[in-house]
């Protein structure tokens, strides 16, 4: 049920826009959502509207060009301990393919309620009493 926004810099070749897709939704899958429930968009801008500091918060590495910044929105009530590990995966696997630095990788969670989601047909799938698909 994530909904994934992944923005980069639009001179990222596409195999390695797949790569950081698939990466991601390996590690969607491995944290426990269905190998179905994938739903991403790449957002691949230029340097002028993709601004970020290359040390905050303090990194002895800067970020390079590579850099990459994941939303994650999913539904309230993950601890934090699930966003850990899923944070780990996530980091791991772009590590390996396609070989970012884990510094040029950030994520950020964003939660909402489960009455905000209608996956299809203007249903409130999580809603106690709403209608069937």
């Amino acid at each position: 049920m994530p909904v994934i926004t992944i923005t980069l810099r639009d001179t990222t070749p596409p195999a390695e826009r797949q790569a950081i897709a698939d990466g991601i939704h390996q590690a969607i899958v491995g944290a426990g959502f269905p190998e179905s429930d994938r739903f991403q968009r790449i957002l691949a801008l230029p340097a002028d509207q993709l601004i970020f500091d290359r040390h905050h918060p303090g990194l002895a590495t800067p970020r390079s060009d590579r850099f990459v910044l994941v939303e994650i929105l999913l539904s309230v009530g993950r601890s934090v301990e699930f966003k850990r590990d899923l944070l780990a995966a996530l980091v791991a696997n772009l590590q390996r393919s396609p070989g970012l630095d884990p510094h040029d990788v950030m994520v950020v969670f964003v939660e909402t309620a489960r009455e905000n989601w209608a996956f299809a047909s203007g249903v409130q799938t999580y809603v106690v009493g709403a209608p069937k698909q």
